[in-house]
């Protein structure tokens, strides 16, 4: 009995020390990467506590789409690597350009010199259009070159550069359905592609709503009504915090002084015939200040606030930077919101030659600089920048690089990189949204 006992127990730790081999060689041939302790399978598979706190993890309502937690994390560091967008810092962006490859043609880079209103002078100037890509309406050559609104890619990289320079809002230039500007094609179109590009890029997206044949109060509450319920639900719409606490649609109305006082009044009076007040589609509508008298104007009209858009200090009244203070004080007293805009020159004779005198040179971003300072001085509730990218008027801030074309020599942004104006844009986003910090307190 003693010597089975023996047996039996040499036998046990025999099978025991087998198990143990066994095991110890299975575990060296399992891959490194396998789902047991591995750091990368937990940030996979996180516990159902963590999943919210998880940034490498995406919930979509859509079916699911295994996204490696590699790529999630790189995503996030590429969008980790933008400033914060500012929402009180508003560019004018334009969707009017078109090339071949995307269009068929080319549109707007293409863009005819215009005479002068007299005769005489007009005489003395030359006439026809720019025949692009070499030679465009333009007195500085983009980065990307004679690019189409159209173009997937051109969105991304527009995107990209508004995120740079801490810009949060995009004034898009629009027109109603199957309406377009004297030298352009429809745009409407467009707008679900750029609505979309910016969502991706975690800007807002306001519509700047041109002077199209027959505006009036009535066709401007249809299409107001058309872009509310069209545009309205979607995640980058804009919409603007009231001191009352409510969120409302902001629309920026160029030349609103082509209409008078009193047709404004009947969309934007409560009791106007059109009007769009205390109803679903009602806004925050804001008219552009050209001479002293439309203060009144705007006031009288029941327009919400003002812009001054030009970017040419002493063209106008509005656009006179030492008048921002004195038209801010009208705006407090009387309720309204002030949006000033700045600009980093401005330079057109590339499609209206004989306007040299209108001018402004960028003295490499001091102009700019010297823009953003008076607004910034006026304590404004919002800025916007003209422009993004209006070529035509020099205005833009998009990247810009040199071109000869034969005996044209377009302007660039030397001796600084493509990119200044942009990280100029930055700077003094920054410091509004400090200087903003400091009047509420």
């Amino acid at each position: 009995m003693a010597r089975f006992r023996r047996k039996s127990c040499c036998a046990l730790i025999i099978l025991a020390l087998a198990v143990f081999i066994i095991t110890v060689i299975l575990k060296s041939l399992s891959p490194e990467g396998n789902n047991f302790g591995s750091q990368f399978a937990l940030r996979l598979i996180p516990p159902p506590r963590q999943m919210e706190q998880d940034n490498s993890v995406v919930v979509s309502a859509k079916p699911a789409q295994m996204i490696p937690a590699e790529k999630a994390d790189r995503m996030e560091i590429k969008m980790q690597d933008f400033p914060e967008p500012n929402y009180n810092v508003h560019a004018f962006y334009y969707v009017w350009y078109g090339n071949p490859q995307f269009d068929g043609k080319y549109v707007h880079w293409d863009h005819p010199l215009l005479p002068h209103w007299d005769p005489k002078v007009a005489s003395g100037y030359p006439t026809g259009r720019h025949q692009p890509p070499d030679d465009i309406g333009a007195n500085f050559y983009p980065a990307l070159g004679p690019y189409s609104s159209r173009d997937p890619s051109v969105l991304e990289e527009h995107m990209r550069q508004l995120r740079i320079a801490d810009v949060g809002v995009l004034a898009v230039s629009w027109y109603p359905r199957s309406m377009n500007d004297d030298n352009g094609e429809e745009v409407d179109n467009l707008l679900p592609l750029v609505l979309d590009a910016a969502d991706k890029y975690q800007l807002k997206v306001v519509f700047h709503i041109e002077p199209y044949k027959g505006r009036d109060a009535a066709n401007m509450r249809e299409n107001i009504k058309y872009i509310m319920e069209r545009y309205g639900n979607h995640p980058a719409f804009y919409r603007y915090k009231t001191s009352t606490g409510k969120f409302l649609p902001l629309y920026y109305i160029y030349d609103s002084y082509l209409q008078t006082p009193d047709v404004w009044a009947q969309l934007l009076k409560p009791n106007g015939i059109s009007t769009i007040r205390n109803t679903l589609y009602d806004g925050i509508f804001i008219a552009l200040l050209v001479e002293e008298r439309h203060k009144k104007d705007i006031q009288t009209a029941g327009f919400d606030g003002l812009y001054t858009y030009f970017a040419t200090n002493g063209f106008t009244y509005g656009s006179s930077h030492h008048n921002w203070k004195s038209i801010k004080t009208f705006c407090d007293y009387n309720d309204l919101v002030f949006i000033p805009s700045v600009g980093p020159g401005y330079i057109d004779t590339s499609i209206r030659p004989w306007n040299s005198q209108n001018t402004r040179n960028r003295i490499n971003g001091k102009y700019y600089e010297t823009s953003f300072n008076a607004a910034v001085e006026a304590r404004p509730q919002i800025i916007s920048i003209t422009s993004f990218n209006e070529w035509h008027e020099g205005t833009q801030i998009e990247e810009a690089i040199p071109k000869t074309w034969g005996k044209t020599v377009y302007l660039d942004y030397l001796p600084h990189k493509p990119t200044v104006y942009l990280e100029v844009t930055q700077k003094w986003a920054r410091k509004y949204s400090e200087e903003q910090k400091k009047w509420l307190e």
